[in-house]
């Protein structure tokens, strides 16, 4: 096997420091309503000023993780622990958190400043701090002009920025957002994306988001929480996420990723080739996994990571070929769809560089597929 250079080094994070004291901590909880397990022995720790994504599909916990944070639900068992005080029996209002909903349930008969002033005057807070504070979080979300208006009057991002500021006003230690962007447009959605980090990093609060949008969680998250069927399945940065999957289900839920079932046929220290049935020629892989030759073992790949070329590379290994079934231009980017010949259907994207490329990559053309022996990643099932 030809050698390569070894793979860059990960920078160091404060949440690696094992002297680092969590500022969230829970420890085995579960819950179950009429028998089914929602949440399932989930163990966590989360930084103070971390802006930490809970993520995951429809059903794997992550809202049932919140709301027992938040104090709306009791675990079953197990122990929350915020700020180094536990949790048990301590009700949603008693505690140092603030919850802002995905349908940021403002009130319709009050003005912007009211909504935002809202928890301050159930406080019985003075009308002068009421409204220094509230003046002081507008000028912050940038909504000093709409003050007085109503909800209705208000654009999607507005609203999502008036429940930002009436979640902050009551300076919680930690701010919970369940689906904060799911009602926005995508380009909305986008934009607003950096403004909760900037805010975020602005005001220091801890924050912990529960989304099902990958792409959010990448944008927003210091790390994120991967979810399924009630358990924490992977934590990570985006990028150990991203590129260093624990299992199957990690890579093909964050992204996409072609995957292939493969065999060992030689392993080394931080090497592996791997014969896989559907390529047509070996794999060579820069991997410290360990693996006793024979293994079987499923071998992921991601699709801007795969390259083409029109005729056969030199290389021994790293390659195959396919014919061109499906090609998507989505204007930044292009997304083919490569049937190899083993059946098997590929996903390649390219990027669009330049424009008026004249495309040289057509349907029904051969090409051949090739990759660095990084880019493949070995996956458990």
């Amino acid at each position: 096997m030809a050698s390569s250079a070894p793979a860059p080094t990960r920078p160091s994070h404060p949440w690696n420091d094992p002297a680092l004291e969590p500022y969230i901590r829970i420890e085995r909880v579960s819950k179950s309503f009429s028998g089914f397990v929602a949440v399932d022995d989930v163990s966590l720790n989360i930084y103070r000023s971390e802006l930490f994504c809970l993520l995951g599909g429809s059903g794997c916990g992550k809202t049932t993780l919140l709301r027992m944070l938040a104090g709306f639900e009791e675990p079953s068992s197990g122990k929350i622990h915020i700020d180094g005080l536990d949790m048990s029996g301590i009700p949603p209002y008693e505690r140092p958190v603030n919850m802002m909903f995905q349908s940021y349930a403002l009130f319709p008969h009050m003005t912007v400043d009211q909504n935002v002033g809202f928890g301050l005057k159930m406080e019985h807070r003075p009308r002068s701090e009421i409204a220094d504070r509230v003046a002081q979080m507008l000028k912050l979300v940038r909504l000093s002009e709409f003050a007085k208006r109503k909800p209705e009057q208000l654009s999607g991002g507005q609203r999502q920025r008036v429940a930002l500021a009436r979640a902050l006003i009551k300076q919680p230690k930690l701010l919970l957002l369940d689906e904060p962007l799911g009602a926005l447009d995508k380009k909305l959605r986008e934009h607003t994306q950096f403004e909760l980090v900037n805010l975020q990093e602005e005001l220091g609060v801890t924050f912990v988001v529960v989304t099902h949008d990958q792409e959010e969680a990448m944008t927003l998250s210091s790390r994120i929480g991967v979810m399924d069927h009630g358990k924490i399945v992977q934590v990570g940065t985006p990028q150990e996420i991203y590129e260093s999957p624990s299992n199957r289900f990690v890579a093909e839920f964050v992204g996409s990723v072609n995957v292939f079932e493969g065999q060992v046929t030689a392993s080394e220290a931080g090497r592996m080739r791997i014969r896989c049935a559907e390529l047509e020629q070996a794999l060579d892989v820069l991997s410290n996994a360990v693996a006793a030759p024979q293994a079987r073992l499923w071998v992921a790949i991601r699709p801007e990571k795969i390259q083409l070329a029109l005729q056969p590379p030199q290389a021994a290994s790293n390659w195959t070929r396919g014919l061109v079934k499906e090609i998507a231009y989505l204007g930044d980017l292009s997304v083919l769809l490569i049937r190899l010949e083993s059946g098997k259907t590929v996903r390649v994207t390219r990027p669009n560089v330049w424009r008026h490329e004249e495309e040289s990559i057509t349907w029904e053309q051969e090409v051949y597929l090739h990759w660095h022996d990084s880019s493949p990643m070995i996956v458990r099932e």
